[in-house]
């Protein structure tokens, strides 16, 4: 009789801690998948923003005779953050591709940024109303993509946290759940948008 009663305790505590287990592994798929979602939202204003650009460089084309250095920058800076936007969209939880895409980010701000104050130097460029057109929405992409990874970041934030507290790093190891990386801009100088205002 204490035999079947040892084995149905042992019973009990192998179930309940298989349903402990399994509520955490699954609190971190969740949490997981609310980041990636996260990404998938800065993914779309990313490729507003890609697909802005090469507009935004063409209508500058006819005005910017002299600076062809300066749009061949931004084309190739542009290129340079897709690729890295495309690597990864594929998998946002991959932290080196997180990386490689602030980088590329990083890039692109500053060849934009260049961009902008050469252009504040043509009068009609900064009249035409193509320009101010883009230029317009390329700053209104800019705050979504600010709002968008703020969300990602908060979401990353919640899965690093679940994924570090005890008991949970436990059993996140074993699963392979691995840390996230934040979207974060590395240079303070490029926390803010672009100034992109021909009024």
């Amino acid at each position: 009789m204490t035999a079947l009663i040892i084995l149905v305790v042992l019973l009990a505590v192998v179930i309940v801690l298989a349903l402990w287990a399994t509520g955490i592994y699954n609190a971190l798929v969740t949490l997981r998948n609310r980041f990636k979602n996260a990404f998938a939202q800065i993914d779309v204003q990313l490729k507003r923003r890609y697909d802005l650009i090469p507009n935004l460089v063409e209508i500058a084309k006819g005005y910017l005779k002299h600076e062809h250095e300066t749009l061949e920058d931004v084309t190739k800076a542009r290129n340079i953050a897709y690729a890295a936007s495309q690597a990864a969209a594929a998998n946002p939880a991959d932290a080196n591709a997180i990386k490689g895409l602030v980088s590329a980010e990083g890039g692109l701000a500053g060849a934009m940024s260049r961009l902008m104050v050469v252009a504040e130097q043509y009068p009609d460029l900064k009249a035409n109303q193509n320009m101010m057109q883009l230029t317009e929405e390329l700053t209104s992409t800019e705050n979504k993509v600010a709002f968008a990874r703020q969300a990602y970041n908060d979401s990353v934030m919640a899965y690093n946290t679940s994924r570090e507290t005890f008991p949970n790093v436990i059993l996140a190891g074993m699963f392979g759940f691995l840390p996230a990386e934040l979207f974060h801009v590395e240079d303070p100088a490029e926390r803010s948008a672009p100034k992109v205002s021909f009024t």
